[in-house]
C-alpha cells in the first residue's frame, strides 16, 4: 500500500544552465508543493502504513528548512554564493543545481535518511520511501524515485554536501539534527504525538 503526504515550501533559486532564460540569470522563486510517497506491505497497531502525524516531525523539519529560503548550488559562481548567504539567513547549499528535477532527489535521500535512522515503536514494518513528487508549479512537477536519487547519471548526490545556515538549523528540533542523520544515529519515535 503506498500513503502520500504533502509538504509546502517558498523558495528562491536559480537554476544555471538550463534553456530558459528568466530561469538561468535571475533569482526567482516558486510556491513548491511536495509529495512523499511511502509503502509497506504491513500495516502498525493503528492500522497504518505509517501514521501522518509522525511524517510531522524529521520530515517535515528537512523539508521545511527550504522554506523561505533560497537554495544555491555550489558549482555556481563564489560571489553569489556568498552575496546571498551574506543577505539571507535562511540558505541551504546543494551539490547539484536546485531544479525541482535535483529537489525530488535531494528530498528522497533525506526522507530516505530519516526513515533508516527511525526506531519505529507501534508495529510499523518495512516501510519504505517509494517517491517524491516535486511540484514547482501548478502546470509541472517532477517525480523521483530510489534508482533516480542514486543515478551517478544524474550527478552524485553526497549528502554531506548538503548545508544549511544557522538560522535553517536553529528551527529544527535539535539544532544537530543533520548531523545526527549522517552519522546514521537513530531517532526514535515517540510512543504518542
Amino acid at each position: 500500500m503506498i500513503i502520500r503526504k504533502l509538504f509546502k515550501f517558498e523558495n528562491a533559486h536559480i537554476v544555471r544552465n538550463c534553456s530558459t532564460l528568466r530561469c538561468r540569470e535571475n533569482l526567482h522563486g516558486h510556491s513548491y508543493q511536495v509529495e512523499v510517497l511511502l509503502e509497506s506491505n504491513y500495516l502498525d497497531h493503528g492500522q497504518m502504513v505509517y501514521d501522518f502525524g509522525l511524517t510531522k516531525l524529521h520530515i517535515k523539519e528537512l523539508i521545511e528548512s527550504f522554506d523561505h529560503a533560497i537554495t544555491l548550488w555550489d558549482g555556481d559562481d563564489v560571489a553569489y554564493r556568498t552575496d546571498m548567504k551574506k543577505h539571507s539567513a535562511r540558505w541551504v547549499e546543494l551539490p547539484v543545481s536546485p531544479s525541482a528535477e535535483q529537489f525530488a532527489r535531494v528530498i528522497f535521500l533525506m526522507v530516505e535518511r530519516v526513515l533508516s535512522c527511525t526506531g519505529m515503536v507501534n508495529g510499523e514494518r518495512e516501510v519504505q520511501l517509494h517517491s517524491i513528487i516535486v511540484h514547482e508549479t501548478q502546470t509541472g512537477y517532477a517525480q523521483g524515485f530510489r534508482e533516480d536519487a542514486y543515478s551517478p547519471l544524474m550527478g552524485t548526490i553526497a549528502l554531506e554536501s548538503i548545508h544549511f545556515s544557522p538560522q535553517v538549523r536553529a528551527e529544527w528540533s535539535r539544532q544537530d539534527l543533520w548531523e545526527v542523520l549522517l552519522r546514521g544515529e537513530q531517532l526514535i519515535n515517540p510512543k504518542i504525538i
